[in-house]
């Protein structure tokens, strides 16, 4: 397969919500490139997740290293989030060398497509809740940046 570049902060594509992708797709043979070229960049940048718009593709798609192997998960979607908070280190591919503090969700209830089209819903708790989180935002338009200056909102209110 092959490593693709990485979309930096600044890219418009990195702001847009992503488009959901149609089932049938999945058994087209872009597609299952696609996903092994986005797991060959992440691993070659050294990440744990890496989304599709951070390689300029305007697709719901995410992969995610997991204690069994990559995963890749299509049209995914947060259904539940615990009260709990936890705090912990995040960076970002697309920020390059940029590493700051973030509040998250200890548990996430997630519902997503697997690239076979079989739906799936788990519950993820910890580091794997926080990524699945930061790769969500992305297809959602979001970079962990922005979450900072909602803490700080909230913090002040509070």
């Amino acid at each position: 397969m092959s490593i693709r570049k990485i979309i930096t902060i600044g890219a418009p594509i990195l702001r847009q919500k992503t488009k959901n992708i149609d089932p049938q797709e999945l058994r087209a043979a872009d597609f299952i490139i696609l996903v092994n070229d986005m797991i060959d960049t992440m691993r070659a940048q050294k990440g744990v997740g890496l989304a599709a718009p951070q390689i300029g593709v305007d697709k719901r798609l995410f992969v995610a290293e997991t204690d069994s192997g990559p995963i890749a998960l299509v049209n995914a979607q947060i259904t539940r989030h615990s009260k709990k908070l936890v705090k912990f280190e995040e960076g970002c591919l697309s920020i390059p060398e940029k590493f700051e503090v973030v509040q998250r969700n200890h548990e996430v209830g997630v519902e997503a497509l697997t690239i076979e089209g079989e739906l799936i819903k788990f519950t993820a708790v910890g580091f794997f809740a926080r990524v699945m989180q930061h790769e969500i935002d992305h297809l959602d338009g979001i970079l962990f940046v922005d979450r900072l200056a909602e803490q700080k909102t909230t913090n002040e209110s509070e």
